[in-house]
């Protein structure tokens, strides 16, 4: 079985408290968004995993796609796999790539094993993996709360416009991008902030990790005011970053980025 695993972006995402668990609790927008991972899963005799394409920093044995299958097989009589990831989408960058993989796979097994696993029940099981992956089990545009994990796929807004995404080849790990933070509630409700026209998104619909950390990363700052330059009508960074995206009427007719940098256009409707 062969899938796409892709990546998401965070439409606003504002830090509201720190929990006594250690964890935060935030409010923000995940929108899907078409740049994947390519992973192939096939009954095997042992279980195996192997990773090509960008490289996965750590011990194999840990990655979330095997995680995904333990946790499967912890409820379910499955046979071994083998799992084959091509990784493609930029690690460190705020896109949502190693929870997007975890319920791709666990997706995958129901499907490839008959399992039929009910939605919600599969959504239960992505928490268990990370915060992100339950989103990514339906798959579509949600208000998220909570860790990441309470999502509102019936909060409505409606969005019509060419995006840009770029990843500048900065890691930011989600450790030193909460060490940066202090949690507040916004002064404008994110659901609110959605209503507005999109010309008027650039400050109020705000990510809180851009002001602790792009003083640190200058490189992330010339890339934003590059695409304000180019004529977006909306610049924000994506989770905890390093990738930026920018909302444009009509696609830019000239496109220059630094030639270490990765970018993919293409339209988003809502």
């Amino acid at each position: 079985m062969k899938l796409l695993s892709n990546a998401k972006i965070n439409l606003g995402l504002n830090i509201v408290e720190k929990r006594e668990d250690g964890f935060h609790n935030l409010e923000s927008v995940f929108l899907p968004v078409p740049w994947c991972d390519e992973i192939e899963i096939s009954e095997s005799s042992r279980l195996v995993f192997n990773s090509s394409g960008i490289e996965i920093d750590g011990n194999p044995a840990t990655n979330l796609c095997l995680k995904a299958y333990d946790l499967i097989k912890s409820q379910f009589d499955i046979p071994p796999v083998n799992i084959q990831l091509k990784k493609q989408i930029p690690i460190g960058a705020g896109l949502g790539g190693g929870s997007s993989n975890a319920a791709f796979v666990l997706k995958a097994l129901s499907e490839l094993f008959k399992l039929n696993i009910e939605v919600s029940r599969l959504e239960v099981m992505a928490d268990q993996l990370g915060s992100d992956c339950a989103f990514f089990i339906r798959n579509k545009a949600a208000f998220v709360s909570g860790k990441g994990e309470l999502l509102n796929h019936n909060f409505k807004f409606n969005l019509k416009t060419k995006c840009i995404l770029v990843n500048p080849n900065t890691h930011i790990s989600t450790k030193e991008a909460y060490a940066a933070i202090q949690p507040k509630q916004p002064t404008v409700s994110l659901q609110n902030a959605l209503q507005l026209p999109l010309t008027e998104w650039q400050n109020a619909v705000v990510n809180d990790f851009e002001a602790a950390l792009l003083p640190n990363y200058p490189k992330l700052v010339e890339l934003k005011k590059q695409l304000q330059a180019m004529g977006a009508q909306y610049v924000s960074m994506s989770g905890s970053g390093s990738s930026f995206f920018a909302f444009f009427k009509e696609e830019p007719t000239t496109i220059l980025f630094d030639k270490n940098y990765q970018w993919k256009s293409f339209e988003l409707i809502i």
